[in-house]
């Protein structure tokens, strides 16, 4: 029913935002594989609530609980179990919705579908669903790192204000350093006051969140259906608020010829490289061992702290209040959920192409 994601490394996410937990099931992640429950916490860290002024003030620790497959420190082939409880909800901010639709939010569309729905922060259509996709990722990056494998995330865009550089000529490292996740500080200031003057203006505004992944080993991913930008473009998009998703050279490659996209063969260090790389490191389908790169869009946030003009169950004329704790633009805390859902398409991979045991990967 869609809550799944993932053929052998499969992670399935349950719970709503006002409800009592959130928690998922991670199965197919081999035995044996030390985990390291710190850098899960790190990563539940950088994606929850109240982290700075520019994101939303709801203060959710999001410490989890191994409720199974770990054993002595490491995992033992078993269903692995997260649980997230949630410690801060206002459920009484939303009375005013239980039977209206907020402009562009899933109300009206789970409405139609289930006819009965949890208007309470949006229920199960909540962004706060992906925490347990982070915690998920979190194991999966873990087990990536056992390849070198390395997934880093950061924020190139907010709504106008771009960073030009490539991501070769930046240090990705410098994106934890502010609470926007720039890693060019300068342009990381400007971007963060325009977050707080959209804040101040009762509004939001979207932004694009790049991603490299590094030391991905060539001959990663299917033909034809289940490419791997196809799945990676799949995990990008079931992220709330995504509108776009592009890999390599994207939408830009169209403006040049074929003679000047072609990524040339070279053999360097004893192994098979391309001189560039529009193809952002997958042909066919399938990764060629040069870095993986790809962008995605988020849009405004759709709950603005302002009058909206819309209709209610009835179909009669309502006006929607904004009220609530929400965050003035998403893609700081995007930034983890990202680099999580790459991690689950890689680790997923990366097992179809071996066998289910750490030992052999």
């Amino acid at each position: 029913m869609g809550n799944t994601f993932g053929k052998l490394f499969r992670l399935t996410t349950f719970g709503e935002s006002h409800g009592k937990a959130l928690g998922a099931i991670l199965d197919g992640c081999p035995a044996g594989l030390a985990l390291d429950l710190e850098k899960i916490r790190m990563e539940m860290q950088r994606r929850k609530p109240g982290q700075s002024k520019i994101t939303t003030q709801r203060k959710e620790e999001d410490e989890i609980e191994l409720l199974s497959g770990v054993f002595e420190g490491k995992t033992t082939g078993t269903p692995i179990g997260i649980l997230i409880p949630n410690e801060d909800q206002k459920s009484k901010d939303y009375a005013h919705i239980a039977n209206a639709f907020r402009p562009s939010h899933a109300d009206y569309t789970y409405f139609e579908k289930y006819g009965h729905r949890d208007h309470r922060g949006g229920g199960r259509s909540s962004a706060r669903e992906t925490a347990a996709r982070v915690a998920g990722g979190a194991i999966a990056k873990q087990l990536l790192a056992t390849k070198g494998i390395t997934i880093q995330a950061y924020v190139s865009q907010v709504g106008e204000i771009r960073l030009e550089k490539p991501y070769t000529a930046l240090n990705l490292d410098l994106a934890e350093d502010n609470i926007v996740r720039c890693p060019d500080p300068e342009l990381a200031e400007t971007m963060i006051a325009h977050i707080d003057q959209v804040r101040k203006d009762r509004d939001t505004i979207g932004g694009i969140v790049s991603c490299v992944i590094k030391n991905c080993p060539p001959g990663l991913g299917e033909p034809v259906f289940d490419r791997l930008h196809a799945e990676l473009g799949k995990a990008m998009l079931s992220i709330n608020a995504v509108k776009g998703f592009e890999y390599g050279s994207g939408f830009e490659g169209v403006t040049i010829r074929g003679s000047q996209h072609n990524d040339a063969f070279e053999q360097r260090d004893g192994k098979i490289h391309t001189l560039t790389n529009h193809s952002g490191g997958i042909q066919g389908g399938i990764s060629n061992g040069e870095d993986i790169y790809f962008r995605v869009a988020f849009k405004p946030v759709a709950t603005l702290m302002q009058d909206q003009s819309s209709v209610n169950t009835a179909g009669e004329a309502v006006t929607v209040s904004g009220k609530g704790r929400h965050d003035p633009c998403v893609v700081p805390r995007a930034v983890p959920i990202v680099e999580a859902m790459a991690a689950l398409v890689l680790a997923d991979y990366l097992l179809l192409s071996k066998t289910n045991k750490l030992e052999a990967i």
